[in-house]
């Protein structure tokens, strides 16, 4: 039987959809735990508050190479970039419990972020291409299995961590290594690019390039600053390491209905009404997410993380379709360059916060994530055919 839609029947590319989303739930699960664990880092190497902001931008800063990592799965096709992504993205998190300095932690990061770029260009493109129609719901479906993985890790790797010590860490790279051989036998093949299609008209996209980034941009710096210091003001307040990596799972794991919602009205009414929504009620949360108490701060969490991701097919979809000649790297410009801004933001803020700082910052936040609706109105609104 086919479908017109995502295809969730027992075909080879439903299988191959759902094999994918289990595979992102693997790979942003290793690369996206650090938060959870972060005050334990913290203490077990002696560094202060301020480290944080560096550690994270260490983890995010190799985003930056996913429109390269696109570029070259585009020329070499195949599957082999997913399989190396994913990789080092689980080996990379299974070892940071082993550290005992900051710079092989800060060696292990660097690994993680480089197999995240690796993954996700390929992951997308390949993706998109079992997906004929209803492309929004049908990339929200595979984004799911990553915050999926965003948002319950840190709380398992906390628990772990609590229970057992940094070491036990080790035992969240077994199912990667399980899911490989998977991967290997019944990932989708990417058809090379090299030889085919247009150039890509660099002076043609350079507008419409950066005003996606200038979006994508501040939404990563809010998700990567929500999820770096919002742990570490519970902490700072009495709250358990526990509890604190509860708050960043709310923000993500909520994130997965907003997501699915946001990808549904993708089809129905175009990424602009989306985008401005989510946005719009983003600015408003998140000065209010640090300023709440007890209670309230899981509650603000989950709504601001249904917004954080209710844009991410949309922002995707749109960097796919402004480099309709070179779908991967579309995707990592969208993602992966839009999460290293986010990523070198988070640094510089670091660099300066202490923990009064912290509802300032976010106040700061919320004004530029108000001001950059103004973008959106100059994006491209319409898919272009798969």
């Amino acid at each position: 039987m086919q479908s017109s839609s995502v295809d969730i029947h027992p075909t080879k590319s439903g299988f191959q959809i759902w094999g994918m989303t289990w595979a992102h739930f693997l790979n942003d699960g290793s690369a996206n735990y650090l938060p959870g664990i972060l005050p334990a880092i913290l203490i077990s190497l002696h560094e202060p508050v301020s480290m944080a902001g560096a550690l994270m931008a260490a983890l995010l800063i190799g985003q930056a190479l996913q429109p390269l990592m696109g570029w070259i799965a585009d020329q070499i096709g195949g599957k082999g970039m997913i399989i190396l992504g994913i990789s080092a993205s689980s080996v990379g998190g299974a070892l940071l419990g082993l550290t005992d300095s900051v710079a092989a932690l800060t060696g292990f990061l660097l690994l993680i972020g480089v197999g995240n770029s690796m993954f996700h260009p390929q992951a997308l493109a390949s993706v998109r291409g079992l997906v004929h129609s209803r492309q929004g719901l049908g990339l929200s479906v595979f984004l799911v299995g990553g915050e999926l993985g965003r948002g319950l890790w840190p709380v398992m790797a906390s628990l772990l961590v609590v229970r057992y010590g940094l070491p036990s860490l080790l035992v969240l790279g077994v199912p990667a290594v399980l899911t490989l051989p998977f991967l290997v036998r019944y990932a989708p093949r990417q058809t090379p690019q090299r030889g085919k299609g247009r150039r890509i008209d660099w002076s043609r996209h350079t507008v419409s390039t950066s005003l996606l980034l200038g979006l994508a941009g501040i939404r990563s710096t809010v998700t990567y600053a929500m999820v770096t210091f919002l742990p570490i003001l519970w902490h700072f307040r009495g709250g358990s390491l526990v509890s604190g990596a509860s708050i960043v799972s709310t923000l993500i794991a909520v994130g997965i209905a907003g997501n699915l919602l946001g990808g549904y009205m993708m089809d129905q009414i175009g990424r602009q009404p989306v985008l401005l929504v989510s946005t719009v009620v983003m600015a408003v949360l998140v000065p209010i997410v640090v300023i709440v108490r007890g209670q309230w701060i899981w509650v603000v969490a989950a709504i601001l993380g249904s917004m954080l991701f209710a844009g991410s097919s949309a922002t995707i979809s749109i960097g796919q379709d402004i480099f309709a000649e070179n779908r991967s790297m579309g995707s990592g410009i969208a993602l992966g360059l839009a999460n290293g801004i986010g990523a070198v933001l988070v640094l510089i803020i670091g660099l300066f916060v202490n923990r009064h700082d912290i509802p300032l910052i976010f106040g700061l936040l919320g004004a530029a994530t108000l001001l950059s609706t103004v973008i959106i109105f100059f994006l491209p609104r319409h898919l272009e055919p798969a």
